[in-house]
């Protein structure tokens, strides 16, 4: 994507996913002043525009990325690398977007609440999303892809059982999690936002659906390839 110096604020932190961030980080205005050029914008704060439209272009590139992925032969991947990407490009990506998200769903909240009160509901199912996914994660990278590393290193029973005796727990999860989001997306009225809603409230539900749309891609490496390895092991 190539940016350019009279791109329109708004235009970008609605187009590349993490620009919000990145303006938010410089000071720049994109919720209630975003109708204005990309220079004027940056030259206002003393910001770098070149720097700034590198870390743009970046970012977007970073989510050109993402999407291809979605896409991508997974199963012809072996374990190891395929636990890799889980870990480094959907882990890490929930990681990131639930601390800087955290904050843009308690403003909209606090802000639009009072008029919207559907949003109090999206904060709390948000919240319980957040609280359950960090622990599912970290518990994932913690027991059970190290133990599916160790099956399929060894492919002994003992192994074998070990990660057995975890699936069904962490499928669970996933199941429960398949639930959160869909209640979130039925709270938030499929992420339409109201016509009167600032960009700081449409990007939010922007950030929240893509949330969804990476833990489905997540979740679906997961059940669908990654652990039916061990339940049915093949030769990848």
């Amino acid at each position: 994507m190539t940016i350019q110096p009279n791109s329109l604020v708004k235009d970008l932190v609605i187009q590349i996913p993490g620009a919000d961030d990145l303006f938010k980080h410089n000071r720049i205005d994109f919720c209630c002043n975003g109708n204005r050029p990309l220079d004027e914008a940056a030259g206002e704060k003393n910001v770098d525009v070149d720097e700034l439209t590198e870390k743009l272009e970046a970012l977007a590139e970073q989510a050109k990325q993402r999407k291809a992925a979605t896409t991508f032969a997974w199963e012809d991947i072996r374990t190891a690398k395929l636990i890799d990407h889980i870990v480094f490009h959907h882990h890490d990506f929930l990681r990131e977007e639930f601390q800087e998200l955290t904050f843009y769903v308690n403003k909209i909240d606090k802000v639009h609440g009072p008029d919207q009160p559907f949003l109090i509901e999206v904060n709390r199912l948000f919240e319980e999303l957040k609280a359950d996914m960090l622990e599912h994660v970290h518990q994932e990278e913690e027991a059970l892809f190290p133990a599916i590393i160790h099956y399929e290193e060894t492919k002994t029973e003992e192994a074998y059982q070990a990660v057995i005796d975890q699936l069904q727990g962490f499928e669970d999860e996933h199941s429960k999690t398949g639930d959160l989001l869909r209640q979130i997306r039925e709270t938030a009225n499929d992420y339409v936002t109201p016509e009167s809603a600032c960009m700081t409230f449409r990007r939010t539900f922007n950030r929240l659906e893509a949330i969804e749309s990476d833990t489905f891609q997540h979740i679906h490496l997961e059940n669908n390839i990654l652990f039916p390895r061990v339940v049915e092991p093949t030769t990848v």
